[in-house]
């Protein structure tokens, strides 16, 4: 698995690389960095809004991190974004972490 430091070269190649930008989110995500991770994952979508699992992982992040309303918001964007993207997968996955989210309220 490539290093922070080792995507951050990549994503010097290609800032709008959004493979990269979600492995950086991930990457950060792992390290237990929610802000940075959460940034990345941001990063990503304004470059692939269409990047249906980085809603799903940002969710995560921001619910761990205690931000259960703002992960439940972006769940909801990644529903449409799921829907508009015909990802079946991605829409059922999506909407059970809202469900889980939504159950501990």
């Amino acid at each position: 698995m490539p290093s922070i430091r080792d995507l951050e070269q990549l994503l010097g190649v290609d800032p709008d690389d959004a493979f990269v930008l979600y492995g950086l989110a991930q990457e950060h995500a792992k390290a237990g960095d929610a802000s940075r991770a959460v940034e990345y994952f941001d990063r990503c979508l304004r470059v692939d809004p269409a990047y249906c699992y980085a809603y799903y992982h940002k969710a995560r992040v921001q619910a761990a991190a205690g931000a259960r309303d703002a992960a439940r918001e972006t769940l909801r964007a990644g529903l449409e974004a799921a829907r508009r993207a015909d990802d079946g997968h991605a829409l059922d996955e999506i909407q059970c972490l809202l469900d889980t989210l939504e159950e501990r309220t």
